[in-house]
């Protein structure tokens, strides 16, 4: 499968490794010469360094022969701009947004992305619903996929209070975004966590042990 990846932070390259693990053919434009450079050295992946709303941009990732394309990027517009020239003019079969602001997620569907997913919106709706456990809710396998979305609550004695998201080993993990006394927060690199943050942690299956013991101290 060929798949154009458009974005600049470590989900990118969390969903890239994945993809390339896979034997996908992979493409990633980003903006960033800084973030290309060492997305080429990690991954087995076509790097370009642009902006992935600009038609000449696709054009030169190949948009035209793409299977996928996936907009990750923390501006809305741009994702929806990339969405819509990848369909219209490159024919691209299906098209994948991440939705900043969740009010925006009915004009993405409505405007024919295939899948537009607001992480404020899942979060949300992990945080109405109670289970037993005070740090865990809401293990969710997203299906044939490998991945699990999940909300952790830091205590005041987790390890990660205080640590900002870069220096933490969340290997295979990447936290997507951060309640904080009921503001949604998009975690950045160098955004610090604090006692009672609810994270979204998006996992692989296998790593989502290793991970609750990085930021809890408690192991699954």
């Amino acid at each position: 499968m060929r798949i154009i990846l458009i974005g600049s932070d470590k989900l990118t390259y969390f969903l890239g490794r994945r993809f390339a693990s896979k034997g996908d053919y992979l493409t990633i434009i980003t903006p960033e010469k800084e973030t290309a450079v060492s997305l080429s050295r990690r991954l087995k992946a076509t790097l370009i360094e642009g902006n992935g709303s600009d038609p000449a941009v696709l054009q030169e990732a190949g948009a035209y022969q793409a299977d996928v394309l996936l907009a990750l990027t923390p501006r809305d517009q741009d994702n929806l701009i990339a969405c819509q020239i990848a369909q219209d003019r490159y024919g691209v079969p299906q098209t994948v947004a991440i939705v900043n602001d969740p009010d925006n997620r009915a004009i993405f569907e409505e405007l024919g992305v295939s899948v537009a997913f607001s992480a404020t919106e899942i979060l949300g709706s992990m945080i109405e619903q109670q289970t037993t456990s005070e740090d865990i809710r809401n293990l969710v396998p997203v299906a044939g996929s490998g991945v699990t979305i999940t909300e952790v609550v830091l205590g005041e004695g987790s390890p990660a209070v205080g640590q900002a998201i870069k220096n933490l080993p969340l290997h295979g993990a990447v936290v997507a975004c951060v309640v904080r006394r009921g503001r949604v927060l998009i975690a950045k690199r160098n955004s610090y966590l604090h006692a009672c943050d609810r994270l979204l942690l998006i996992s692989e299956d296998d790593k989502y042990g290793t991970v609750q013991q990085v930021l809890t101290g408690e192991g699954v």
